[in-house]
């Protein structure tokens, strides 16, 4: 099929052509043209048993009529509708009101009475502002969800643009999620579409039964259940808490269900009603990598000679965050030879954990202060006798350093009795769920 040129005149030809062959004719094709759109195709139907031979043939050329200017649609009608702006990267309210179309009378009113806005300080690349506006520009309605619970709203009265900023009330979705790890946790979870604030709540939650620096292997699964919550306009505003989770590492599989009794207390359990908020972290740190275990014979890599490493090193960037793997008090902060910048944590019974190599210490830590399990004491650094940024961490039992791995640590208390009823309920619930959803990975691959 071949479309001709439009000109001023245009001609339509169907010519025979001497090379043609005896086979049968089954559809000729002569095309038209139409003032509108250009062209039209109109079908000339021979019966099957014509040779193209027979088929008389006439050259047909008319004048057809083609405006110089097509009009345009008129918009006759001025009702407001809504549309939408992202807010991209560096935008400003300006630039947002004039990709919307607003009227300049009512961009300068707006930009008045938005002077003191939060919201309009907090502009989110990626966040969308939605407007109701008329054809010629007047702005009706502008409203932009911003923080994580409230609402920006200007809307025009009788008496000129009106603006509150209010709290809003988000609704909870429950997100059920799975995936299996190749390469590494987070690439996993980011694979499975789940956040990595979510994907820290699991480390945590799971940090006292996996060592998540040590025990990660290729092919662990994992299965999450978790809330997040929508505003009103059903845009997502934030993640909520992890309320359930499955980890398979190393063919063991271990789960957790968060419960809050009723006295207000809550914790995450395993569904039989253990705390899996054991007395000690297994790391202080959420995730990194261990540069050197604890070991009888190391070669020392500043004194050039072999001698014990008696604790475990983390490498990570300068600045991470370093946790209080326990509560406890503070029993020494400063400066320690070839520890560098060094904290020394006092905990119930014969325990102690040192954090050497630091960076700096968190704000308000002193001898004596009491910090609470997870809470940041110092940050990574290359103080002391250190080639590189990492963090060295001592389990102390009695004064002698331990390995971690190898001490039997005590647990946090149970569900108690009068809550045994209400968490059962839970689990069996939250459970069902990660049934659902492993079964339903699984299923996939399959």
């Amino acid at each position: 099929m071949r479309f001709m040129p439009i000109r001023s005149k245009s001609g339509i030809l169907a010519q025979k052509s001497s090379r043609l062959t005896k086979k049968k004719l089954r559809w000729l094709i002569v095309l038209s043209t139409i003032p509108l759109f250009g062209f039209v195709t109109a079908f000339g139907i021979a019966p099957s048993s014509t040779l193209y031979q027979d088929v008389p043939i006439e050259e047909v050329v008319r004048d057809l009529y083609l405006p110089d200017v097509i009009p345009e649609l008129e918009i006759t009608s001025n009702e407001p509708f809504w549309q939408q702006e992202n807010i991209r990267r560096g935008d400003t309210v300006s630039a947002i009101l004039d990709r919307l179309n607003v009227n300049p009378q009512d961009k300068v009113e707006f930009m008045r009475v938005a002077r003191n806005s939060r919201a309009m300080r907090q502009l989110v690349p990626g966040k969308t502002i939605q407007a109701q506006t008329t054809a010629d520009g007047e702005l009706v309605t502008l409203r932009y969800f911003f923080g994580q619970e409230e609402l920006f709203l200007m809307e025009k009265t009788d008496n000129g643009f009106m603006m509150s900023e209010q709290k809003i009330e988000l609704e909870t979705q429950i997100q059920m999620k799975s995936g299996v790890v190749n390469s590494s946790l987070f690439a996993a979870t980011d694979s499975a579409g789940i956040p990595n604030t979510i994907t820290l709540q699991m480390i945590e939650i799971l940090a006292s039964d996996i060592d998540f620096h040590r025990d990660l292997h290729k092919g662990d699964r994992f299965a999450v259940v978790y809330e997040t919550f929508i505003n009103n306009d059903g845009e997502h505003a934030k993640v909520g808490k992890v309320l359930a989770v499955e980890f398979v590492n190393k063919d063991k599989t271990y789960q957790a269900v968060f419960f809050q009794s009723s006295n207000g207390d809550f914790g995450y359990y395993s569904p039989d009603g253990k705390s899996l908020r054991k007395a000690f972290l297994m790391a202080p740190l959420d995730f990194s990598r261990i540069s050197s275990g604890f070991s009888s014979a190391r070669f020392h890599p500043v004194l050039k000679e072999w001698r014990a490493h008696k604790g475990i090193d983390y490498a990570a960037p300068t600045g991470t965050p370093v946790k209080a793997t326990a509560d406890g008090a503070v029993n020494f902060v400063g400066t320690q030879r070839g520890y560098g910048k060094l904290v020394v944590l006092k905990h119930t019974g014969p325990y102690e954990t040192a954090y050497g190599h630091l960076s700096r210490f968190a704000k308000g830590l002193a001898n004596g202060s009491r910090v609470k399990q997870g809470d940041i004491i110092g940050y990574v650094g290359m103080t002391g006798m250190a080639t590189g940024p990492h963090l060295h961490y001592e389990l102390r039992v009695s004064g002698v350093q331990r390995d971690p791995a190898k001490v039997a640590l005590p647990a946090a208390t149970p569900i108690a009795k009068k809550d045994i009823s209400a968490f059962r309920s839970e689990a069996e619930s939250l459970v069902a769920r990660l049934d659902i959803i492993r079964n339903m990975h699984f299923a996939a691959l399959d």
